[in-house]
């Protein structure tokens, strides 16, 4: 369940991919809110935009105090240098940093806006010009970010496995490099 030295464990793993999967769910719903000219379209994608929000928003929140609280993160990989470990920090405290900063804006979103009511199906109406209120700015932004830090991320992943060869990906997938 925990972690060892040189690997994650099967908990911080599976909150790792979950979060991972969630979050590119967000982007695509986002992406998708933003293109929609329907109001009811919009509050169905909204909504379960919304709801993925604050279940990514709870597994933040186990996942700081599983690593504050119950576990430690293995040690960086031996024989990398100075720039790819701080670069490598930079990255997960970034991730930290976006994912709640977004959250703080999506929620701030549909407070300022008035939308939650509509969204959610308790009150009719038009959905309000997100575009109107300072959070969707940052949000947005954010959502930009993200994507990024989602890439450069994959990318090291796939530079250690497939250029270094070193088998980092395995530190946070079930089993061993042998498969096992």
């Amino acid at each position: 369940m925990k972690s060892s030295t040189t690997k994650y464990g099967w908990f911080a793993i599976s909150l790792h991919w979950l979060v991972a999967i969630l979050i590119v769910a967000q982007l695509a719903s986002g992406f998708r809110a933003t293109s929609l000219a329907d109001d009811g379209e919009k509050a169905g994608v909204l909504l379960a935009h919304m709801t993925v929000g604050f279940i990514i928003l709870l597994l933040m929140i186990l996942r700081l105090a599983w690593w504050v609280f119950l576990d430690k993160k293995p040690a960086s990989p031996a024989g990398d240098p100075a720039w790819q470990r701080i670069s490598a920090k930079a990255v997960h405290y970034g991730f930290y940093i976006v994912i709640f900063g977004m959250i703080a804006c999506g929620i701030g979103l549909v407070v300022l806006s008035g939308a939650g009511p509509i969204i959610s199906g308790e009150a009719a109406g038009p959905l309000p010009e997100f575009s109107e209120y300072l959070p969707r700015v940052p949000h947005g932004l954010g959502a930009r970010l993200l994507a990024v830090l989602i890439v450069v991320h994959a990318g090291a992943g796939l530079y250690h496995q497939f250029i270094k060869k070193d088998g980092l990906l395995w530190r946070m997938w079930y089993g061993t490099k042998e498969g096992t």
